[in-house]
């Protein structure tokens, strides 16, 4: 029993106890030598995992400080002072590597105000698009043109200044609700804040907070739930006033009744500006000027929502699975 282990040998002790062959003052200085022995190769074990962490932290930080600014190759671009919102993806293909296309000769358009929703399953490119569109990454092939000039001729800052993006999972920074909500346009006063926020269906939830407009957030808006941080990135959309509206589901996780405020905040929002939504529920796109069903890059159908439905295609069977 004694070559058993550590806690054999314990027990080895402990039984030489019992039959009075060795005082407890030996079992104790035992478990005590034991420990002093065991305790440095633990301590360089965790040292060595630190130590490969750090490792690999410097590593991705020298990444990130070797990469070259985003704006390296504007010396020549143009500032894009307005956007009317024509926009037409002309035989647009782009790959994320060298090995195949993400998609394939995109081509279509949509017109001022018009709305326009990219369907399809994970992976077939609709955050590729808006990728594109909003130019952060470049296209390989093909063009981007705005009001018929062509998106690759401005600079990246000015073209974002014109958009706006509400996003499946909001980013809220420490700080005031009303500081949040400013961030969609920094020299907005006071009154266009709360405007914003009544427009969003915010204005309410806001109200009932402890310090209202001025109730700070943790990191991430920690204190609140999915569907109020939602409602705030559209009062901060709402306040940027953009010409471009992106929605990338927008309406995911969040309860039924939360959702029927941010529809109604959205259909405001959406009024009078091109929009392009990603979405999974039906309710979300059914009512698109335009609906875009991509397949593996590619764009397999093309029309309204009443149009695809009769052509019984790609489109109507996600419509028979609830778009889930």
């Amino acid at each position: 029993s004694w070559n058993s282990g550590g806690g054999g040998n314990f027990w080895c002790l402990l039984s030489y106890y019992v039959k009075g062959w060795i005082t407890i003052g030996v079992i104790v200085i035992f478990v005590e030598f034991s420990r002093q022995f065991t305790r440095p190769l633990n301590d360089l074990a965790n040292q060595f995992n630190t130590m490969l962490s750090a490792i690999a932290g410097a590593e991705r930080v020298f990444e990130i400080l070797d990469l070259a600014e985003e704006a390296h190759d504007e010396k020549n671009k143009q500032e894009l002072h307005s956007i009317k919102g024509d926009i037409s993806f002309q035989h647009v293909s782009f790959s994320y590597n060298s090995k195949g296309s993400t998609v394939t000769n995109l081509s279509f358009s949509v017109k001022q105000g018009e709305s326009v929703a990219l369907v399809g399953a994970t992976g077939a490119g609709k955050t590729t698009v808006i990728n594109l569109l909003s130019r952060f990454y470049d296209y390989d092939s093909g063009e981007i043109v705005i009001d018929r000039k062509k998106l690759s001729e401005y600079t990246r800052e000015s073209v974002r200044k014109h958009m706006a993006f509400v996003l499946q999972e909001s980013f809220l920074f420490q700080g005031s609700i009303r500081e949040n909500i400013r961030y969609g346009r920094l020299d907005a006063s006071d009154e266009e804040i709360v405007e914003a926020a009544k427009q969003a269906n915010a204005h309410s939830f806001i109200e009932l907070l402890p310090d209202g407009y001025d109730t700070i957030l943790g990191n991430s808006g920690s204190s609140l739930s999915q569907g109020q941080k939602q409602l705030l990135a559209i009062a901060r959309a709402m306040l940027a006033k953009p010409s471009v509206l992106i929605l990338d589901e927008a309406t995911s996780n969040i309860d039924t009744i939360t959702e029927l405020h941010i529809q109604e905040a959205l259909k405001r929002l959406m009024r009078g500006r091109t929009s392009f939504i990603i979405a999974h529920r039906l309710n979300t796109i059914r009512e698109a000027d335009q609906i875009i069903v991509l397949q593996d890059g590619s764009i397999i159908e093309k029309g309204t929502h009443r149009e695809l439905v009769a052509n019984k295609g790609y489109y109507a069977d996600l419509v028979k699975a609830g778009l889930e």
